[in-house]
């Protein structure tokens, strides 16, 4: 009986730790909030406000979210706007909300009535957390604005002189923040279009010191009409999002007629309405929400080129196509091709995509290819010489990136096997690896280097051992390079032939490329000097592997990003 209960004893206090610990582990694990989104925005009177309303809405569709609106006369808590606030807050909170995160529509940080509101809006959400996202003139979407207005006049930007209009500062600190803003808006559009100058003037708000705001506010006057003046045309773009109470009671319209008598093009439309405002708003609440597995979808980009090529593509695809959405973007980093693919994902409800640079090397297109995607502001390097970079992609959706299947070290089993189905007699075989190359001479050493560690592992998997197993590049798209490499390549084969034999592997994803034809230019026939296996790496399981590989990483990354902000405590 002792026993029995010594038994009953052990079992009731080892169920009792593992549930206590279970208990405290749970406590410890951070409790996942929901997420819903402030929109902060401009009292602009009434079709101003429609404006704003009819933009909420759309992003009200798929998002948890709350409007607000505030004037220039809030003046803390006991404002006459505290009451929108209050309620827009309390209506995410009774939808579960408390991890509250402010999208400001305002295009600065600098904004005065931002300014003046941020201070008081934690006292209208206690018991929630309360995040900032940053303002519009962050994003690329808006610089995508005023260049969509300017392009709106523009006919032949080397003989037109650009003036953007901003607006709302109280002092000279204000100015300075706003234009670093709007100069930067300005360089993105200068990216674009060559216009002989782009020049800022910024109006001050009706509250501003009334002399300072007077002597202000002349001066942006006379910069416009010293600019209508100059030996060209000149655009000028009022870039703000201001009061409009109707068509005609509206600051765009009264800075037209202001300036009617002048010759000038004036750009009859501000920041809004615009597309690019609706992604802003989801872009931004994006980055605050973990996707759910629909939401995620896949563009693949490899060169591609015939029929044949993209049909091995799609077979080394086809297994993936069950478990993501895919679309392909075939070629060398084609916004109108990558901007399709993506649009497709996005009207089916995706919110993030993993782009996969199918290029032997990690580097590979990646400077162009994170431009295009938002993921950098710096265009890529070849378009520093004056040419216009390629557009950037209009969408809402967030974007990670990989590529370098040759940095796989699974690849040298696929080499194994191409080279067992021409190989005779090892011993008496020298194998070259023969692949692309690079124009730059040290991204050439690195996929040279590259390919050699890829010879070492098949040394080492070799049973018999090849006499050599060698590397080479033909600088294919370098006429001035590619002579030597190629001269180099022979000078490999005709060594290799004096003792035995010499087999040619495609180092590439498909075929051999025009590795026959430069060889014999130079005298060598395939067959007679050489053998060669041009089948390339795909189709292959290794390839399947490094994408799915790829992709569940970037999956990974995509939950971890966003359980950093939305896996928090509420603030009490």
């Amino acid at each position: 009986m002792r026993k029995k209960r010594s038994t009953l004893f052990v079992v009731g206090a080892t169920l009792f730790f593992i549930f206590s610990t279970a208990s405290v582990l749970l406590a410890e694990k951070p409790r996942m909030q929901k997420t819903g989104f402030l929109v902060l925005a401009p009292d602009r009177g009434f079709l101003g406000n429609q404006e704003i309303k009819t933009l909420f809405d759309e992003f009200k569709k798929d998002y948890s979210a709350a409007l607000a609106l505030v004037g220039s006369n809030y003046n803390g808590v006991e404002s006459e706007y505290s009451v929108y606030i209050t309620d827009a807050i309390k209506t995410l909170k009774d939808e579960g909300a408390r991890d509250i995160v402010v999208l400001p529509l305002f295009l600065s940080a600098e904004n005065p009535v931002l300014k003046k509101l941020m201070p008081h809006l934690p006292a209208y959400a206690t018991g929630a957390r309360l995040r900032w996202a940053a303002p519009l003139s962050e994003s690329h979407l808006t610089a995508q604005v005023l260049l969509d207005r300017v392009s709106e006049k523009s006919k032949n930007p080397e003989q037109e002189h650009v003036v953007i209009l901003g607006m709302g500062v109280m002092d000279e600190a204000g100015e300075a923040a706003l234009r670093t803003d709007l100069e930067k808006l300005a360089a993105y559009v200068h990216r674009y279009r060559s216009f002989k100058s782009i020049e800022i003037g910024i109006y001050y708000h009706r509250r501003a010191d009334a002399a300072l705001k007077e002597k202000k506010n002349k001066a942006v006057d006379d910069l416009v009409i010293r600019s209508a003046a100059k030996k060209g045309q000149v655009i000028a773009v009022p870039f703000f999002i201001g009061p409009k109470f109707d068509n005609r009671m509206s600051m765009t319209h009264w800075l037209s007629n202001k300036f009617k008598a002048y010759d000038l093009d004036f750009v009859g439309r501000e920041i809004m309405p615009h597309p690019n405002l609706l992604r802003w708003l989801k872009k931004t609440a994006n980055v605050y929400l973990t996707p759910a597995s629909a939401q995620v979808g896949v563009v693949i980009m490899p060169h591609g080129a015939t029929q044949p090529y993209n049909d091995v593509i799609e077979r080394v695809i086809e297994p993936l196509q069950n478990r993501y959405r895919i679309e392909m973007a075939y070629g060398m980093g084609d916004p109108e091709l990558i901007q399709q693919a993506v649009s497709r994902l996005e009207s089916e409800g995706v919110r993030r995509i993993v782009f996969v640079r199918m290029y032997s090397l990690s580097g590979q297109m990646k400077p162009l290819t994170d431009y295009i995607l938002g993921l950098t502001n710096d265009p890529p390097h070849a378009h520093h010489t004056g040419d216009a970079p390629p557009a950037q992609i209009r969408s809402a959706v967030l974007f990670s990136s990989f590529g370098g299947y040759e940095e796989d070290p699974e690849i040298a089993q696929i080499l194994h096997e191409r080279i067992g189905a021409i190989s005779r007699k090892p011993a008496d075989e020298t194998v070259i690896l023969v692949a692309h190359g690079a124009g730059d001479d040290e991204a050439n050493t690195r996929w040279l280097a590259r390919m050699e560690g890829h010879a070492a592992r098949l040394r080492r998997m070799s049973e018999p051992a090849f006499r050599a197993i060698k590397t080479a590049t033909v600088r294919e798209d370098w006429p001035e390079k590619r002579e030597a490499a190629v001269m180099q390549l022979k000078e490999m084969i005709e060594a290799g032939k004096r003792d035995g034999r010499v087999l040619l592997i495609s180092n590439r994803l498909y075929g051999s490329g025009p590795y026959e034809r430069f060889l014999e230019e130079v005298g060598l026939k395939k067959g007679t000097h050489y053998e060669m296996n041009a089948q390339g790496f795909a189709p292959h399981p290794v390839i399947t592997r490094w994408l799915e590989n790829g992709i569940e990483g970037a999956l990974r990354d995509f939950e971890r990003e966003a359980l950093k902000t939305a896996a928090t405590r509420v603030l009490k």
